[in-house]
């Protein structure tokens, strides 16, 4: 067997998917909790994002004398 015949079943093997083991998200019925979770994340993210840019913005003026 060559190289080439070895690679080619190896990445054929690896680039399937069953049908069997891939399922599609359900629409109806979301998993709450994780949704829950994503924008809870993603809302302390900002408010520490905002609340870090204000602190830079009060380092700011006070090392260049603005305030």
């Amino acid at each position: 067997m060559t190289l080439s015949n070895l690679l080619s079943r190896t990445v054929s093997k690896v680039g399937r998917r069953s049908m069997f083991t891939a399922s599609k998200p359900d629409t109806v019925h979301p998993n709450w909790l994780r949704v829950g979770l994503s924008f809870g994340t993603a809302a302390l993210l900002w408010g520490l994002l905002f609340k870090q840019h204000s602190t830079d913005v009060n380092e700011y003026k006070v090392r260049n004398g603005l305030e």
